[in-house]
């Protein structure tokens, strides 16, 4: 039986996640010593491919001992102190922080500097990106998960409301809907939609990509936040969807009575890796 095989077209790395992988395969042709503040990528198997070309990933604490090296700073961007340090250390930085997330980090630079109300954010807290914004507010900022943490807020202050970029819209507004039904009369809200796009519109895409096949293999590395919340929304339109990180983990028995396979991913998922699972069942 001819099984078919299709790979979305939508899915695979973001801009800002491409451009940051550019700049390191750049300076790495050179040459040069490049150390990376954090995993370039949440997946595994790219992260491990930059490494044999040669990338050093270090934390925080490892980059306050560097000297005199380079330092790519990845899509996800960094607090203020971050660039401090490399000022320190005479660490010259390679900046790949993605414009999305850069115009977000000055927009809430801006409101913390003119205003005394609280400054929200809707993210995930302890995720990199979201470090870098409640950074621009010398740590001041109240980072949300979930619309029930809401309840938290003082409803009598002034309340700015913006989004880590990868989040679920519909979310976003359903916190906006309980804050203007709870602030007081004499308080001001503003929201900020600060959700990139591109990665927003993947949701309503992997949607009609997922239904369109017997069977979905979702690529993703298991610590990517956008992959899971792409994982489920694959699940919930199509039950017979599989996460998996590459081709070793495809199961045979998921493919009994199956007549076209869908291959998705993440922003974080490469292409390659896509590939890779598509050839494997090709051979099965």
């Amino acid at each position: 039986m001819n099984l078919q095989i299709e790979i979305d077209d939508g899915s695979g790395f973001c801009f800002g996640v491409t451009t940051a992988i550019q700049k390191a395969e750049e300076e790495l042709s050179k040459g040069n010593r490049l150390y990376c503040l954090g995993d370039i990528v949440h997946n595994g198997m790219e992260c491990e491919r930059l490494r044999m070309m040669g990338l050093i990933t270090i934390n925080h604490e490892e980059m306050g001992r560097l000297h005199d090296a380079k330092v790519l700073l990845r899509a996800h961007g960094e607090p203020p102190e971050t660039y401090e340090m490399a000022r320190r250390n005479n660490i010259e930085i390679i900046d790949a922080t993605c414009p999305v997330v850069l115009q977000l980090q000055k927009r809430i630079k801006r409101q913390y500097e003119a205003h005394s109300g609280q400054i929200v954010i809707f993210g995930k807290k302890g995720h990199a990106e979201v470090l870098g914004l409640v950074g621009q507010t010398e740590g001041n900022a109240i980072v949300i998960e979930h619309v029930d943490d809401v309840v938290h807020l003082d409803f009598s202050r002034d309340i700015y409301l913006y989004s880590q970029t990868t989040k679920s819209l519909d979310e976003f507004h359903h916190i906006i809907d309980y804050i203007q039904s709870h602030i007081s009369p004499s308080a001001t809200f503003r929201s900020f939609d600060t959700i990139c796009r591109s990665v927003a519109n993947r949701m309503p895409n992997i949607s009609e990509f997922a239904k369109r096949h017997d069977l979905i293999l979702f690529v993703c590395g298991r610590k990517s936040s956008n992959g899971k919340v792409l994982f489920n929304e694959c699940l919930r339109v199509n039950a017979n969807t599989h996460l998996i990180e590459g081709p070793e983990e495809i199961d045979l028995s998921w493919l009994k009575g199956i007549r076209s396979v869908g291959i998705c991913g993440a922003t974080s998922t490469p292409k390659w890796l896509m590939e890779q699972c598509r050839d494997a069942l090709q051979q099965l």
